[in-house]
């Protein structure tokens, strides 16, 4: 058993999706990267190291210390973006991993004396024995889904769920159905299993006439729409309720596209309701890369995929209707009720309509996200609404300067 310190060491390349969590806790697959590196490695993260502005955020959320040392006379440090898509040997105590083609420190074994100054700094200690390694790091949203049909491959399976004990499903396909005991299907399902399995986990629902597609997971609690279709490469997290056309895409978890509407290659957090009639684009009339922008303030990135729909933050609403552009980015927050499409960058708290753009009240944004948590029996936690009212603020100040 191999026990580790999570550390956060970029928080700012996943834009919002990591507003509100460290990119430890992303589902990068049916698993969150921290689950699986928990797996790869044997052990469990007996710490976890973040940007001070997440810190009470993850207290709320976790059962390990955030941002203090365990005792111990070393520690084992892993970076918080690491896929744990490859086995890696165990560094000894003074060495470091570092990725060889962009040089970021993936595992160290330091002293304990020389852990917390490493955490706060990201600088090794000169003693450090560095060695190259072939890892996989997530680098932006598009590195998740570039690596998201590994990741499905990788997780699936170690979730333990049985396969099919009975005919309720219309398979196609040789990987098969994965059923909980505790999950429903309602007449009329049908899998495509060709080209992977399809997972459905406990207390899941997958009603009348859905087709499901696989490699492609449900998670908990999440309720799959009558005749919704679940393309290739389909997460949905825990307690969503998904409908219409989905291919290529995750959801966090606690978020709604109950209706008719095509969303593809896209990351959702949670919290998100998608209005009926919501449609992305995921792939330009040019057929080339698609360049995305994670903040307003930010630099524009290049993708490397022709495939790319649009990152939406947690808390954010779309009305009826909306039309969502390749390579969009809705910033945590951001209520869309424009009936043209929103820029390609929206930032957070923005409140658009067909008058221009205004800014959410943080006072009404708070109301609205303790009556959305408490449908699903969940709180708004003191450390999430002091991060909110954060974020609020500096995206006022943005728009005021």
């Amino acid at each position: 058993m191999t026990d580790f310190i999570i550390f956060d060491d970029n928080p700012g390349l996943f834009g919002p999706l990591t507003d509100l969590r460290p990119a430890s806790r992303l589902r990068t697959g049916a698993q969150l990267t921290s689950q699986r590196q928990s797996r790869r490695l044997g052990g469990d993260a007996v710490a976890q190291w973040v940007h001070e502005a997440l810190a009470d955020v993850l207290r709320e959320h976790e059962a390990i210390p955030v941002n203090e040392l365990p005792a111990g006379d070393s520690h084992l440090c892993v970076n918080g973006r690491w896929s744990a898509l490859e086995q890696l040997p165990l560094p000894g105590l003074g060495e470091a991993l570092l990725d060889q083609s962009t040089g970021d420190i993936v595992i160290a074994h330091l002293h304990a004396g020389e852990t917390e100054s490493f955490l706060d700094s990201g600088t090794l200690p000169d003693s450090t024995v560095t060695s190259s390694v072939e890892a996989t790091l997530y680098n932006g949203p598009w590195d998740i889904l570039d690596h998201l049909e590994a990741a499905l491959a990788d997780d699936l399976p170690a979730l333990g769920i049985p396969a099919m004990a009975e005919d309720q499903v219309s398979v196609h396909g040789a990987h098969g159905v994965h059923l909980h005991p505790g999950a429903v299907v309602l007449p009329g399902v049908t899998a495509d299993t060709s080209a992977g399995p399809v997972v459905i986990n406990d207390g899941a629902m997958i009603r009348c006439n859905a087709v499901l597609c696989g490699p492609c997971y449900v998670g908990l609690d999440s309720t799959i729409m009558d005749g919704a279709v679940l393309k290739p490469r389909t997460v949905i997290g825990p307690g969503c309720r998904v409908g219409g056309e989905v291919g290529g895409s995750i959801f966090q978890g606690f978020s709604n596209k109950a209706h008719d509407g095509h969303l593809g290659d896209s990351i959702l957090g949670r919290w998100v309701n998608l209005g009926a009639g919501t449609n992305n684009s995921n792939l330009l009339n040019t057929y080339s890369e698609v360049i995305m922008r994670l903040s307003p303030e930010g630099q524009s990135s290049r993708t490397g995929r022709v495939f790319m729909g649009c990152i939406i933050g947690d808390h954010v609403k779309t009305a009826i209707g909306t039309r969502i552009m390749t390579g969009s980015v809705l910033g945590t927050g951001s209520m869309i009720a424009s009936t043209s499409p929103p820029p390609g960058t929206v930032d957070a708290f923005s409140w658009l309509t067909d008058r221009g753009a205004s800014t959410f009240r943080t006072d009404k944004f708070l109301d609205v996200a303790r009556t959305v948590m408490a449908r699903r029996d969940c709180t708004l936690g003191p450390g999430e609404e002091a991060a909110l009212v954060r974020l609020a603020e500096a995206a006022t100040s943005r728009r005021s300067g």
